[in-house]
């Protein structure tokens, strides 16, 4: 039998799913109304008391109270009076789950440290002998070479472990609550690593380092604020005698003041500032349990057969 149509044309079939669709979004719109008041009334209260946020939560240290069970729990979670958690996850320490990377990123950052420490007792920051002492380290120093390529192989491994531990710990939620400022802080190791990186490749002094920071510190001159052909960066008076491409370089050029700079930021300033936010990123890994993992899972050894 042909369906019963609606005067508008519509079958009833849809007219009902209209009507039905029409009843909840009233029902939507009348929770709102009823809804919204309070949600707003609770922001408020929530910025009266900064203290109290996830985000404040997430970044600083707050008391319990003074229990038995606090007491015990504010030693089993202290990094200094019990290093390692008191319980972990199985499942979140498996190779398979965490690949490793975090481990072998800082591994691959002592092997450069090591390595970079006893390149500078044969290395002279000046245009005159840099290019000569990388000479001299690879053709006459014992094993020169093998200790110059160790360093250059380890700082390209470390960016890439880097990276693929990011690419993990997102693949897994592993930056959710309440990992959110430690995240934040593996973004800025990601952005010290690659600045460490990009300030060794001056050093040698050669054509292919000269050619990589001169179109390196070009890109700087577009920086927002900072660079005189960035936005808003003419507004604040900056030229290219005082952007940020000028501080890089510590001049207009590439020259003698460049390769200066970069082995100040190379092997003092940015290690040490990187070394303090692995201090951070550490010790905020054991604050929110260790290491991140899924949730509890049966092993398939524990999987019992149902009974038929």
């Amino acid at each position: 039998m042909p369906e019963e149509k609606t005067p508008n044309g519509k079958n009833g079939k849809s007219a009902g799913l209209v009507e039905r669709l029409k009843a909840g979004v009233k029902e939507d719109l009348e929770s709102l109304k009823t809804d919204l008041p309070a949600k707003a009334k609770e922001q408020v209260e929530i910025l009266k008391k900064p203290t109290k946020t996830l985000v404040y939560t997430s970044i600083f240290r707050h008391k319990h109270d003074d229990t038995p069970r606090n007491r015990a729990l504010g030693v089993l979670s202290n990094v200094f009076l019990h290093l390692h958690p008191a319980k972990i996850n199985r499942d979140a320490v498996r190779y398979s789950y965490t690949w490793g990377m975090g481990g072998i990123t800082f591994y691959l950052f002592i092997v450069l440290t090591l390595t970079g420490v006893l390149l500078m007792f044969y290395y002279h920051p000046s245009k005159v002998q840099a290019f000569r002492d990388v000479l001299y380290l690879e053709h006459d120093v014992p094993f020169g070479k093998l200790l110059r390529n160790m360093h250059r192989w380890a700082a390209h491994l470390m960016v890439i472990a880097v990276e693929l531990h990011m690419f993990r710990v997102f693949l897994t939620g592993s930056y959710k609550k309440p990992r959110e400022f430690n995240w934040n802080v593996g973004v800025i190791l990601l952005v010290l690593t690659l600045l460490l990186s990009f300030t060794g490749y001056l050093l040698p002094d050669d054509q292919l380092g000269f050619w990589a920071v001169t179109v390196g510190t070009n890109m700087a001159r577009a920086t927002p604020l900072l660079g005189h052909e960035g936005p808003f960066g003419a507004q604040l008076g900056m030229t290219p005698y005082n952007d940020v491409r000028f501080g890089l370089l510590g001049g207009s050029i590439v020259d003698a003041n460049a390769l200066l700079r970069s082995y100040i930021w190379h092997c003092i300033g940015i290690p040490i500032i990187a070394s303090i936010f692995m201090i951070l990123h550490f010790w905020r890994v054991r604050k929110d349990g260790g290491i991140s993992g899924p949730a509890p899972v049966v092993l398939d050894s524990e999987v019992k057969e149902a009974k038929k």
